[in-house]
């Protein structure tokens, strides 16, 4: 073998976690290739995941606004139309900016790129077969798995990619469903639902849990779950989904559910399976190599992202933990540090999560049922968005910030923000968190005014009892 197809490190995926990984290595004096199946970089986050999901949002946000909104602000507007081909065109041209640019900082690092399905061998090699089926072989003193995750569907439920479909095909249908029917009330169905009823679809959403986002910090939950029905969304809560049909005529799918003993069905034109996704090791020769699997399919790892094959590693969606696309990044970097000599952490209690509805959710840390069942001491403030100044000029006041903080150290152990723009908000309360900040040192901090970022301060405040501006 040449050693054109010899590499100190081979990434398999070229997703948020993948690509980070590839660069950081290549900035490391690794000598670096990627390997990917699809003819775009990026992965399903940049492809068919966050960016154009993202897109979507902010775009049918912005319709919403217009139709229903700006007159408050003193603006008067008339025949309001929606360009549905413009506003998925301009997804479309969001998506290909991106994975352009992740090819041209490939260039710009000399990180090889190599297209084809990568499939483990054995021995540090990889096997790469392109879409003609032509293959070659490559090898690599170490090889890390970043292959990411794909849609499951549930039984009783077969996909056709139209009108029964998954998060892909709901970022492009070609008009808007009259109604829209979504199973899973998780981020994707939230998310993708919002879009479609702010363009004028009717949307239901089945799911199969008693009650909205139960995995978030119950007030939060509590406020989502008395906005969210304004905003045009319809919930069957506590709902098993037993099947879903497709008449002949092919243009409505029939829902079954069951609830109490009792079977129900609801009927769309469109169907939005979105239950969750499982880790992507499919025709990656996980068996070959003999990589151990948890029971839902991901790979395990030790605190190293090492498999329990030397030489292999993996992260991101296809090992344990939450399925975030910024936990990826920060995995790949951290495993290529350690792969290369150096000190590489993560701080798994400082990762933010987001659902980008309207009003936005951000947490980081523990809930407050998570450290009543730790047994941990703490103090709790929080403060609302109504009281804010910036987010009444906004108009946007719904919703709130609450803290958690230990009881005796004053700690910072969760922030949890439900209002106007928490995915931005939140990075202050990730860093304090990474810092071990206590809350009082939040409280202390300058922040500038008027900003929605107060709203935090004043929480931290509130921790003490001694909020400023309520």
């Amino acid at each position: 073998m040449s050693n054109d197809n010899a590499f100190d490190l081979i990434v398999i995926g070229s997703g948020p976690g993948g690509y980070i990984a590839a660069i950081r290595g290549a900035q490391l004096g690794l000598n670096v290739a990627c390997v990917e199946k699809d003819k775009t970089l990026g992965g399903t986050c940049l492809n068919v995941g966050c960016i154009p999901s993202k897109a979507l949002l902010d775009s049918s946000e912005h319709y919403d606004y217009t139709k229903n909104h700006l007159a408050q602000h003193g603006v008067k507007v008339a025949g309001v139309e929606l360009d549905l081909p413009a506003m998925l065109g301009r997804k479309d041209k969001i998506v290909k900016q991106l994975t352009g640019g992740i090819a041209y900082l490939f260039r710009k690092h000399k990180v090889t790129r190599l297209s084809g399905l990568g499939t483990l061998l054995g021995d540090g090699k990889v096997e790469v077969t392109a879409d003609d089926g032509s293959k070659q072989t490559v090898s690599g003193k170490h090889i890390l798995i970043a292959t990411g995750s794909s849609p499951i569907s549930l039984p009783g439920i077969t996909l056709d990619g139209d009108r029964i479909g998954t998060s892909t095909e709901a970022l492009s249908y070609p008009e808007v469903p009259k109604h829209l029917v979504v199973i899973g009330a998780g981020v994707i169905g939230l998310e993708l639902g919002s879009v479609w009823a702010r363009l004028g679809a009717k949307v239901t959403i089945v799911e199969y849990m008693p009650k909205l986002l139960p995995m978030l910090d119950a007030d939060l939950s509590k406020v989502a779950a008395k906005l969210f029905p304004r905003q045009g969304l319809d919930f069957e809560f506590g709902a098993k989904v037993t099947g879903a049909t497709l008449n002949e005529a092919g243009d409505e799918v029939t829902v079954t559910f069951e609830r109490d003993g009792e079977t129900h069905e609801v009927k769309g034109d469109r169907l939005l399976v979105a239950v969750g996704r499982r880790p992507n090791t499919q025709g990656l020769g996980a068996d070959t190599v003999g990589l151990k699997t948890d029971r839902r399919g991901a790979i395990e790892i030790d605190d190293h992202f090492r498999t329990n094959v030397p030489g292999i590693y993996a992260i991101g969606d296809v090992v344990r933990g939450p399925m975030l696309a910024h936990k990826a990044e920060d995995e790949g970097v951290a495993a290529v540090e350690l792969i290369a000599g150096q000190p590489g952490h993560i701080n798994y209690d400082a990762i933010p999560n987001v659902i980008y509805t309207h009003p936005e959710i951000a947490s980081v840390g523990k809930t407050e049922a998570e450290l009543k069942d730790a047994g941990i001491p703490y103090n709790k403030g929080s403060f609302p968005f109504a009281a804010n100044g910036r987010a009444k000029a906004l108009a946007q006041t719904d919703g709130l910030v609450k803290i958690l903080a230990h009881a005796e150290t004053d700690r910072i152990l969760g922030v949890h923000i439900i209002g106007p723009r928490a995915s931005d908000v939140i990075a202050e309360a990730a860093v304090a968190i990474e810092f071990s900040a206590c809350a009082e040192d939040l409280a202390r901090s300058v922040h500038g005014h008027p900003t929605l970022s107060e709203v935090v301060k004043q929480a931290a405040l509130a921790v003490a009892g001694r909020a400023t501006q309520m």
